[in-house]
């Protein structure tokens, strides 16, 4: 995924966002990305890549190292979270793309 993508696709918030808001805020749990938009108190999907872009951020990575969020295209993304929801796992809030 790029930079520019969605990962939080209750309340529309790209990636870019959130590394920023980790950059600048240093939150010391994955759960307080909730603070950056909403992002994984909608449906759900978005909250193990959260904790990876937490990861991510808090620790330095090996170069070449690659987390899953990393390897995914934004279609594949949308793909699995709408899989997710259709499954039952979460619920979008109003107005959320399903």
């Amino acid at each position: 995924m790029n930079l520019d993508d969605k990962v939080c696709y209750c309340f529309h918030v790209p990636r870019r966002k959130l590394v920023n808001w980790v950059r600048l805020n240093r939150p010391k749990v994955p759960s307080q990305l909730s603070m950056c938009g909403g992002a994984g108190t909608g449906c759900g999907w978005c909250i193990p890549f959260l904790k990876q872009i937490f990861t991510q951020a808090m620790e330095a990575t090996s170069e070449g190292s690659e987390a899953d969020i990393d390897r995914l295209t934004p279609e594949e993304y949308a793909a699995r979270r709408a899989a997710y929801v259709n499954s039952g796992k979460g619920k979008p809030p109003p107005g959320a793309e399903s």
